[in-house]
């Protein structure tokens, strides 16, 4: 069947529907990784984005229930090149068209993807329809239908992606991917805020020997430290990082009490908590081939990345220090304060998906929770 997507400035591509039926509104990104679809797919960060992959062959690995990152698919519509008719591989148990069919979400494919993603790295990234049947044939309406959606900044969609109560994770990795050991009930208690957390960085601290407890993003902090935790996370999570300002004021109290870690959206609410600002980008970093550069070490890390927001340069960060920045773009992907023993990452080293140059950086976190490194 017929599938559109309309642009806010009127710009419209075509291409042949599968998944569910009807029209979607969001966000059009596009992410750059050769693989991980699935994880994509599952990663809340994206609610309410529109995907668009610059790899042109997708689904031929077919679904899993390994690697998905949480229970649902949160893309608002899931764009490709070239949709593959054949799924062939030992741990694939679906294929794509089913798995997003039934997760209601769009797909489109047979588009010019290499078109949409220079329209967006020119113009930037945009509100957008995404439609798939009848709704498909009138490009005017959808366009309308683009321009009336709501804008991402300004917008808090954590409150749609935390958790409805606390809960404990005990879940390691599978041992062919990782080198891990067993969840150790005995280990130091850690409190994750979910704004919209990945399982495999919940897996990456119990592979560490943590205890992990999950929180909904609206937990006051008082709550947190009553569980007397050796150390807080705060996740990656959807939206504008300046909205969410339940978790910035928690944050602001947390600090300097307990080690603190904090990761994509984590890292810009500890940058606002500090007295920092966050921006707007242009079209973002999603992909898993991003180059950093760690400014303790000299070393250069290829990462993977998925935000829109980005902390900005000329921030006051109440005395923390940049620890990474992204090559690219010379934007900031890290932050450390000693005095409040605080530290974050934009990008993702749980990699999922994307490369492990960066796992190092949960071994960090164990030893400022158990004490090697100095809060």
């Amino acid at each position: 069947m017929k599938a559109l997507i309309a642009l806010e400035d009127g710009r419209t591509f075509a291409g042949t529907g599968f998944g569910a039926d009807g029209v979607q509104t969001g966000e059009l990104v596009f992410n750059t990784s050769m693989t991980g679809y699935q994880e994509i797919l599952t990663d809340p960060s994206y609610h309410k984005q529109i995907v668009t992959l610059t790899v042109p062959h997708v689904g031929n690995t077919g679904i899993n229930p390994q690697d998905v990152e949480s229970d649902k698919v949160w893309v608002a519509g899931f764009v490709v090149r070239s949709l593959s008719p054949v799924v062939s591989n030992w741990r694939s148990q679906r294929d794509l068209d089913g798995y997003l069919r039934e997760h209601g979400v769009i797909g489109i494919s047979d588009v010019a993807t290499r078109a949409l993603v220079r329209h967006i790295r020119e113009k930037g990234v945009m509100r957008a329809a995404i439609a798939h049947g009848e709704a498909a044939e009138d490009a005017a309406a959808l366009v309308n239908i683009a321009r009336q959606s709501p804008d991402m900044s300004g917008w808090n969609l954590v409150d749609d992606v935390t958790c409805a109560e606390p809960y404990n994770w005990t879940q390691t990795s599978d041992p062919g991917w990782y080198v891990n050991h067993p969840y150790d009930p005995n280990g130091a208690l850690i409190v994750a805020y979910d704004t919209g957390i990945k399982k495999n960085i919940l897996r990456m601290m119990t592979d560490r020997g943590l205890r992990v407890t999950v929180v909904p993003a609206t937990t006051p902090a008082d709550q947190v430290l009553a569980i007397h935790p050796a150390g807080v996370f705060l996740s990656n999570g959807p939206g504008d990082p300046a909205a969410v300002t339940s978790m910035i004021d928690n944050t602001r109290s947390l600090l300097g009490k307990v080690p603190i870690f904090g990761i994509c959206l984590g890292h810009q609410i500890l940058a606002l908590a500090l007295g920092g600002k966050t921006e707007k980008m242009r079209f973002g970093h999603r992909g898993g081939n991003q180059p950093v550069k760690n400014l303790l070490t000299g070393v250069i890390e290829i990462s993977s990345h998925n935000h829109g927001f980005a902390v900005t340069p000329d921030s006051d960060l109440g005395g923390a220090e940049v620890t990474h920045i992204n090559l690219n773009d010379n934007t900031i992907e890290g932050l450390r304060h000693e005095g409040l023993g605080a530290f974050s990452v934009q990008y993702h080293p749980e990699a999922a998906p994307g490369p492990h140059d960066s796992l190092y950086l949960f071994d960090e976190f164990v030893n400022r929770v158990k004490g090697t490194v100095s809060v």
